[in-house]
């Protein structure tokens, strides 16, 4: 049985589309990832997929260059 879960984290540093696709490309590395929602204008990233890690999001998102919150 899988874990289905979404976690929405607040990226305060994003502000276009290369901001949008630099924190995408880290995250899409991460197992479990099935699909990745970034809103440029809150600043919210959202993901969703299976047995995610808070950690490894995180550290993909810091990766970008960005900080989660």
């Amino acid at each position: 049985m899988t874990n289905e879960r979404e976690i929405t984290y607040k990226v305060a540093g994003m502000s276009c589309g290369h901001c949008e696709q630099a924190v995408s490309s880290e995250l899409t590395t991460v197992p479990g990832v099935d699909s990745i929602d970034v809103d440029l204008d809150s600043k919210l990233v959202t993901v969703r997929g299976s047995d995610l890690e808070d950690g490894a999001l995180r550290a993909a998102i810091e990766e970008a260059g960005y900080e989660a919150a």
